[in-house]
C-alpha cells in the first residue's frame, strides 16, 4: 500500500489540474458564444467527474460525450414540446418530460448513447444553462456545453494517465517490489 507521503502527490496533481482548468476557463470564456459570461468551468468539472463515472477510459468518455448530445436534444425537445402544450397549463412541462424521457431511457440499448447518466447530466446542464445564463440560445448553449464537456473529458483522461504512471513508478520503486523481483 502506498504511504501517505507518496499518496499526497496525487491530490496535489489533481489540484494542479483543477488550477489549470480554471485558468483555461478564464482564457477561453470570452470566446464562447454568449456575451458577457462569467465562464463555464463548472461544466468542465462536471464532465471531468462523468469521465470517472463512465469507467475512466476512452470508451466511457465517448459514451459521456454522446450522452451529453442526447441530453441536449432531449432538453430542446422538452422545451419545445412543453411550449406547444401551453394549453395544459401547469401540466405542460411535466407531460413533455414524460413523453421525452421514454425514448431517452430506450437509448440505454443503443451504443454509444447507452450511458444514460450522462444524458441526464447533459440535459440538466443544458436546462441550467438556458435558465440561468442570460442571452443563451439553443445554439450558444450547445456549443458551449459541448466545448466544456470535451475539456472535462480530456482532463479526466489526463488524470487517469498521470495517476497510473505515478502509481506504477511508486510500485516499481517500492521495497516490496524489489523483494518480489529479486527471486
Amino acid at each position: 500500500m502506498m504511504k501517505f507521503s507518496q499518496f499526497i502527490l496525487i491530490p496535489i496533481m489533481v489540484a494542479f489540474l483543477a488550477f489549470t482548468i480554471q485558468i483555461l476557463d478564464q482564457l477561453i470564456a470570452g470566446f464562447m458564444p454568449v456575451e458577457n459570461n462569467v465562464g463555464f468551468g463548472w461544466i468542465a468539472f462536471i464532465a471531468w467527474a462523468m469521465y470517472f463515472m463512465a469507467g475512466c477510459n476512452i470508451e466511457g468518455g465517448k459514451k459521456t460525450f454522446f450522452g451529453y448530445i442526447a441530453g441536449i436534444v432531449a432538453s430542446v425537445a422538452i422545451m419545445e414540446l412543453g411550449g406547444s402544450l401551453a394549453t395544459l397549463g401547469f401540466f405542460a412541462f411535466p407531460v413533455a418530460v414524460f413523453f421525452v424521457v421514454i425514448p431517452c431511457i430506450c437509448l440505454e440499448r443503443i451504443p454509444p448513447f447507452d450511458f444514460v447518466p450522462a444524458l441526464f447530466v447533459g440535459a440538466g446542464t443544458f436546462f441550467g444553462f438556458m435558465s440561468y445564463v442570460g442571452g443563451a440560445t439553443y445554439v450558444s448553449a450547445t456549443i458551449t456545453e459541448l466545448v466544456y464537456c470535451v475539456i472535462g473529458l480530456v482532463y479526466g483522461l489526463v488524470t487517469i494517465v498521470l495517476r497510473g504512471r505515478y502509481e506504477a513508478y511508486v510500485e516499481s520503486h517500492s521495497p516490496t517490489h524489489d523483494m518480489h523481483t529479486s527471486h
